[in-house]
C-alpha cells in the first residue's frame, strides 16, 4: 500500500465571524475545510468581536450557526475590540489574532474564502511571513499632484525604521505599483499570531493617527490593513510568497469576495465545493436566510451570471465583472 503523503508543519487557522454576512461565510469556510482537507489537524478558530464601546451593535452570530460551527470542530472565540471596532471592521483580522494560541504557526483567511484542496499538506516556512498576491494596484491612489509611489512607500518604511530598498521588486519599473511590496490581506501567515498581531496593531494605529507627510492626502479607509501589512511582514523577515504557497489562491483556497463574483470569475472547482457543502438540508435551512446565497446557489442565478462571461476572454480587472453583473441585475452583497 502506498504511503500517505505527509503534510508540512502543523498550523492553526483563524477567520472572523459576526452577525450578518460574515456568519454565513464563516460557516461555508469551515464546511469547505472539513470536506476538502482531511489532513488538517490544527485548531480552527472563528474570532468573534464582543459588544463594547467600539462595537455597540450586537455582533454575536446566530446560535444555530455557532452550534453548526462547533459541530464541525471549530472554536468560536470572543475578543474585545480595543482599537478598531465596527467603524473599521477590517481591524477584526488584526485584533482577532489574539484568539489564536501564541507561538504556534497560523494562517488567517478572510471569511469570504473557500478551501478547495487539502490544505493540511501545505509545506512552507512559517517563520518567513507572507500574504496573498492576488491583488490589484488599489493603493496608493494616483492623484494630480501626488508625490508618487516611491515617495509614499518610502515614507512609511522610514516611519518604522525599515529598509525600503530591500522590499522592492527590481524586475518591475520605477513608479509601477508592482515594484512595491503590496498584498491582498485576504490571507496572511506567520510563526506567532500574537507577535504578528501586536506589530500589526502598532503599525496600523500609528499610520492612522500620524500618517507621513507624503501620504496625508491618501485614503486609509478601507485600505489601512493593506497599507500596514507589507510593513509588518517585511519587519518580521518575510516578503512575497514563494512557489510553495502557490496553492493559496490556487488549488487549495479561493478568495471569492462576493457570491456573484465567485460564479462569474472563479474556476469550476470552487463552484463545485460551494454547492456540495451548501446542499445538506440542515445547512440549507441556515444559508437560505442570506439572500445572495439563496439566489445565487439555491435559485440557480449563479450559473446564469456565469454564462454572461466568455471563459476564454474574461475581464482583466474586478471592475469589469462588477459592471456586467450590475447591468444584468445579478450584483448583490
Amino acid at each position: 500500500m502506498a504511503r500517505k503523503p505527509k503534510g508540512g508543519q502543523p498550523f492553526n487557522i483563524m477567520i472572523v465571524g459576526h452577525n450578518g454576512r460574515l456568519q454565513y461565510e464563516a460557516l461555508l469556510f469551515v464546511l469547505s475545510l472539513r470536506q476538502c482537507s482531511p489532513t488538517f489537524s490544527g485548531k480552527m478558530v472563528v474570532a468573534q468581536p464582543e459588544r463594547g464601546p467600539l462595537w455597540q451593535r450586537d455582533p454575536t452570530m446566530r446560535p444555530d450557526i455557532v452550534s453548526a460551527l462547533n459541530d464541525l470542530g471549530a472554536e468560536v472565540v470572543p475578543f474585545q475590540s480595543k482599537h478598531f471596532g465596527e467603524g473599521y471592521p477590517y481591524g477584526n483580522k488584526i485584533e482577532g489574532l489574539a484568539t489564536l494560541p501564541a507561538d504556534e504557526p497560523f494562517i488567517f483567511f478572510d471569511s469570504d474564502t473557500l478551501i478547495t484542496g487539502d490544505i493540511g499538506r501545505l509545506k512552507c516556512s512559517f517563520d518567513r511571513p507572507s500574504a496573498s498576491m492576488r491583488r490589484e494596484g488599489t493603493w496608493p491612489v494616483e492623484e494630480l499632484y501626488w508625490p508618487g509611489y516611491t515617495a509614499i512607500w518610502k515614507s512609511l518604511y522610514d516611519k518604522f525604521d525599515l529598509d525600503f530598498e530591500s522590499s522592492l521588486d527590481l524586475t518591475q519599473p520605477d513608479e509601477f505599483w508592482r515594484r512595491y511590496l503590496y498584498f491582498n490581506a485576504g490571507w496572511f501567515l506567520g510563526q506567532d499570531p500574537h507577535a504578528f498581531g501586536s506589530r500589526f496593531t502598532d503599525y496600523a494605529t500609528r499610520i492612522k493617527a500620524d500618517p507621513p507627510e507624503p501620504m496625508v492626502a491618501q485614503p486609509l479607509h478601507p485600505w489601512l490593513d493593506q497599507v500596514a501589512l507589507p510593513l509588518v511582514i517585511h519587519s518580521l523577515g518575510g516578503g512575497r510568497p514563494g512557489p510553495e504557497l502557490d496553492g493559496l489562491d490556487g488549488d487549495l483556497s479561493c478568495h471569492y469576495r462576493m457570491f456573484p463574483l465567485l460564479y462569474a470569475r472563479e474556476d469550476e472547482r470552487a463552484i463545485e465545493v460551494l454547492e456540495a457543502v451548501a446542499a445538506p438540508n440542515r445547512i440549507k435551512r441556515i444559508l437560505k436566510d442570506y439572500n445572495p446565497i439563496k439566489r445565487m446557489v439555491y435559485h440557480g442565478q449563479g450559473h446564469k451570471a456565469r454564462a454572461l462571461f466568455d471563459r476564454n476572454d474574461l475581464p482583466r480587472k474586478e471592475q469589469g465583472y462588477r459592471r456586467v453583473l450590475r447591468e444584468k441585475k445579478f450584483w448583490m452583497r
